[in-house]
């Protein structure tokens, strides 16, 4: 089992002192920086966009990993990648031409992710593997954090783990949605190798305590 990598999600910080926020994270541990980009459209929230992505790109050394809940990805693929992200990573549900934004997004310099939400089969995105990075498995429905974890969701990253070992492909899977230091142990057992944690890092008091506990397939007891 490689390293399990956790990366907070900034949808939970306070957005008055994200610069703040962002330090201690990184100063407790963390691995990467999670950034969800929403549109309002693909899913009833709005967040954050290339200002704040570039802002955040000059005080941070965290791999930026960049999540696009957003329709017709393709328009600002070019713009995350100048803007300074690591991972962009494009649902296969909003999505026009699925390989040829996965292409374009390595194209620029980074690295390319496939989300599906937990209504998609895990089947759909199999021909798109070879193509990504990671792989973001949404463990709740994408719009809102905070929300309870979606227990069929490890099933579907055990479908997947196999998936990707019979494939021979090489990308990491990542789980987003409802994890804590109980749901961590489960999904990281099923075969999740990145941990986005929004609520469970920065409500709690202690980021360096929660993010170690959270990598520990023991859930830190």
């Amino acid at each position: 089992m490689n390293k399990i990598l956790i990366a907070p999600s900034i949808l939970a910080a306070d957005y008055l002192n994200f610069g703040r926020d962002i330090k201690k994270v990184e100063q407790a541990g963390a691995d990467l920086l999670h950034v969800d980009v929403m549109d309002g459209c693909f899913v009833p929230n709005i967040t954050f966009g290339m200002g704040l992505v570039k802002s955040i790109r000059k005080i941070t050394a965290m791999p930026l990993d960049v999540h696009l809940m957003i329709v017709k990805p393709e328009r600002y693929i070019e713009r995350f990648a100048e803007a300074g992200a690591d991972y962009i990573t494009i649902h296969y549900e909003a999505s026009g031409n699925l390989r040829k934004d996965l292409e374009t997004i390595r194209k620029k310099k980074a690295k390319p992710g496939i989300s599906i939400n937990p209504d998609t089969p895990v089947k759909k995105i199999k021909e798109a593997l070879e193509l990504v990075d990671l792989v973001l498995v949404m463990s709740v429905f994408p719009g809102f954090g905070g929300q309870e974890f979606i227990k069929n969701s490890l099933g579907r990253i055990q479908e997947l783990r196999k998936m990707l070992e019979s494939r021979g492909a090489k990308a990491k899977i990542e789980v987003d949605g409802g994890i804590n230091e109980k749901t961590a142990p489960l999904v990281i057992a099923a075969g999740a190798e990145i941990l986005v944690a929004g609520a469970a890092v920065f409500n709690s008091g202690n980021y360096k305590k929660v993010i170690k506990n959270l990598r520990d397939k023991e859930g830190g007891k």
